[in-house]
């Protein structure tokens, strides 16, 4: 019964798709079937075979061991501040991210990185049709963030319409970066974080090109000498971890202000309609999670947490879910884990839409001005990936 509601979660977000499609005509459905085949393939592989259960799990802890190595530094500098048995989520989680953050960096001065980007995505480029640029995009947000990500490509930007472009923002805005990667899978099982940050990629290029369908057929190269814009390897390693700095306590900020901000608006509720604001996004999320193939008896807290995840962002619904995960199935923290592994919130068309400012702000008022279609395609990607990945578990 679950993978038929499954199925109709899966027609309903491809339905909705085709109706908010700029161009319904121009739609390309070979492309759209490839990519959908390639993601069932992949599911497949990762979650229902022995093999492909063994090769993620064996990635998910080798993550997990090259982040307890990092952890080195960590202790070095702040050991002894956390008590026996205690937990800082600004130490445990986030400051790993400057490691992270380092070792992404010097692989792309390496230009392994790189390489690798660039001809995962011309193979998708190759078997789908679709533009260069937009599959080196999709791609290269598996590994980057969205400002990263869009200056990576800065070049191609200021000859986009208006239909590549929103492409380029949804599959910005659907991904999540590996420097972050290593603080979520301290929160949620590897496996589906892995899982979601691959499949992703897919499934925010087939909801992008099914609303925003792409027919320009101009040749397309794509260079990656400025990959990296470190002068040597030890400027990438300082460049790394300074971004990752940053990124660490811009990420704790926004975590002050928006748990301490849903905790002040629950009590607000709470006192004046006897009940809380996340348990009311919960109320209405709950129909979404069931199309998404969560057992009813977890609906109501699948949706608190997605509720939560789009109205702050997917840390503060992590730290919120993290706790429910023992008392869930497997099929719920599942769907829930994958739903949450994406930049897809408020805040991020503020940060796609200023990355763009950055290279022509004519580009980034296109993007303002649709923030609100954008968010919700974006949110039609997190659907789609988890509806997938819950109809083979």
């Amino acid at each position: 019964m679950s993978i038929l509601i499954g199925i109709l979660g899966l027609v309903v977000v491809f339905g909705l798709a085709y109706l908010i499609s700029n161009n319904k005509k121009a739609i390309n459905y070979r492309a759209v079937g490839v990519m959908l085949v390639l993601q069932v393939v992949l599911t497949l592989i990762m979650f229902k075979t022995t093999i492909g259960l063994t090769v993620i799990e064996g990635i998910g802890n080798g993550f997990t061991k090259v982040i307890n190595i990092g952890r080195e530094g960590v202790n070095f500098v702040v050991g002894g501040w956390v008590p026996e048995g205690g937990s800082v989520f600004f130490i445990n989680v986030l400051v790993i991210l400057i490691f992270t953050s380092m070792l992404l960096s010097v692989l792309t001065y390496l230009r392994v990185l790189p390489i690798i980007i660039k001809y995962l995505g011309g193979f998708l480029s190759k078997i789908t049709g679709l533009s260069r640029v937009s599959t080196f995009h999709a791609v290269n947000n598996i590994f980057f963030g969205q400002s990263e990500g869009i200056l990576a490509i800065k070049s191609h930007v200021l000859k986009m319409d208006k239909n590549k472009l929103f492409v380029m923002a949804i599959t910005s805005m659907a991904s999540a970066s590996a420097s972050i990667m290593g603080s979520y899978i301290t929160m949620l099982p590897a496996k589906y974080v892995l899982g979601a940050m691959a499949l992703n990629a897919l499934s925010g290029l087939i909801i992008g090109i099914i609303i925003a369908p792409d027919s320009s057929k101009e040749e397309e190269v794509i260079d990656i000498k400025e990959a990296s814009q470190a002068k040597s390897l030890f400027e990438s390693i300082s460049m790394g971890a300074l971004d990752g700095g940053r990124v660490a306590l811009i990420v704790a900020a926004m975590l002050v202000a928006y748990v301490g901000l849903m905790a002040l608006i629950d009590a607000g509720f709470q006192a004046a309609v006897g009940i809380t604001f996340t348990e009311i996004l919960g109320y209405v999320f709950a129909p979404i999670a069931w199309l998404m193939g969560v057992p009813a008896s977890e609906i109501l807290i699948a949706g608190q947490t997605m509720g939560t995840k789009l109205a702050t962002n997917e840390f503060v619904a992590m730290l919120q879910f993290r706790e429910q995960i023992p008392n869930l199935s497997e099929k719920t923290v599942a769907v829930v884990s994958v739903f949450l592994i994406s930049f897809a919130n408020f805040s991020s068309i503020g940060i796609v839409s200023g990355s763009l400012q950055a290279i022509n702000g004519e580009k980034a008022s296109i993007i303002s001005k649709h923030g609100l279609k954008l968010l919700v395609a974006s949110t039609m990607v997190s659907f789609l990936t988890a509806t997938l990945v819950g109809i083979f578990i």
